[in-house]
């Protein structure tokens, strides 16, 4: 073989070894660091939640054992209104509870002014005597509906002896400018009733339409304050 040829072969074979290495290489798949798999932490169930008790609670079965207690005067038992009088008057205190459902509705309510000579916002004492302008505690059967001064109001009749005298005393719930978000803002406090239960003005139609006449509303004072 001449220098011609053997050059021409040596740089023919040199190419196509670099063109099958090249090749090679392009086939090969392309790998990295393997990919680092987590250790698998344990599922820890979460505790359960305590469930708060609402402050009410006690006057509620307070409530319950005395429409059982009452059970003759009433055929509807479904829902029931209780004024829950160990809180302020700044505070949404009457709770009307959906016995079957367990929803409750809650509101503002006034006490009587004879119930709180100071005006602290609070209720301090308890009166069924004529002319005592307190509010009076126990079970009430909720009446008819009415207007009267105040507007649409609803009659109760006190079931017990420390509000028997209720229905002649015109302890009523009725609506009242001084029971409503705006004056809290401005008072810190609700006004004082006569020893009704006053609502604002543009919550009577819930209140009543939730009551109606025939159910049980149920107000007392079971704290130490």
């Amino acid at each position: 073989m001449d220098r011609r040829n053997f050059t021409k072969f040596a740089l023919s074979g040199l190419a196509f070894s670099f063109l099958s290495d090249s090749m090679g290489r392009a086939a090969l798949p392309v790998t990295g660091p393997e990919p680092v798999t987590p250790a698998s932490v344990p599922t820890v169930p979460a505790a359960p939640r305590a469930v708060a008790q609402k402050p009410y609670a006690a006057l509620l079965e307070r409530a319950k054992a005395a429409l059982d207690n009452h059970a003759h005067h009433f055929e509807l038992r479904d829902r029931l209104a209780i004024v829950d009088f160990d809180a302020p008057s700044k505070n949404p205190r009457m709770h009307i509870v959906d016995l079957i459902g367990g929803q409750t509705s809650s509101y503002l309510v006034s006490h009587g002014r004879g119930s709180d000579p100071a005006h602290s916002g609070w209720l301090h004492s308890f009166s069924n005597e004529f002319n005592s302008l307190a509010s009076s505690s126990g079970a009430f059967k909720t009446g008819d509906m009415y207007f009267g001064q105040h507007g649409r109001s609803m009659r109760l009749l006190g079931l017990d002896p420390q509000n028997s005298n209720a229905e002649s005393r015109a302890i009523v719930i009725h609506g009242a400018d001084y029971v409503s978000e705006d004056h809290v803002a401005a008072w810190g406090k609700c006004g004082r009733s006569e020893g009704c239960f006053a609502v604002a003005p543009h919550i009577v139609p819930q209140v009543l339409g939730l009551l109606g006449p025939g159910r049980m509303l149920y107000a007392d004072k079971i704290g130490n304050g």
